[in-house]
């Protein structure tokens, strides 16, 4: 038996995270915020789709609001992956992502000067 670089006898087939997502590296129509929360909005992915394995691990375990980066330290799973695949689910609607309200307004500036401030102070 020769030596494959895609078997790992410990962990057993290994499979590239490229090869998940078909050499994509960005979502196809949106961006979010690691601490986003996903909420899967079917209980279980409709006959029919093509869909990986993956992909339905993730409406699985999103039944319950959880956060992309939650998301992917359960599922073990590189964030970029996981990022990739629920671009791949929100654009079928079987997902919603929340954003939150501190992720999507700009920092104010007079109080990150002010912390600055008071460490420098120390």
């Amino acid at each position: 038996m020769t030596p494959h670089d895609w078997l790992d006898h410990d962990a057993g087939p290994v499979v590239r995270p490229y090869a998940m997502t078909q050499g994509r590296v960005a979502p196809a129509d949106c961006d979010f915020d690691l601490v986003a929360f996903v909420v899967a909005t079917v209980p279980d992915l409709p006959p029919g789709q093509q869909l990986q394995p993956e992909h339905h691990a993730i409406v699985a375990t999103a039944w319950e609001p959880i956060s992309v980066v939650e998301l992917a330290s359960q599922l073990d799973l590189s964030i970029g992956v996981v990022r990739v695949l629920l671009g791949d689910l929100r654009s079928a609607g079987l997902i919603s992502l929340y954003e939150p309200p501190a992720a999507t307004q700009p920092h104010d500036v007079d109080v990150l000067k002010a912390v600055v401030n008071g460490l420098r102070a120390l």
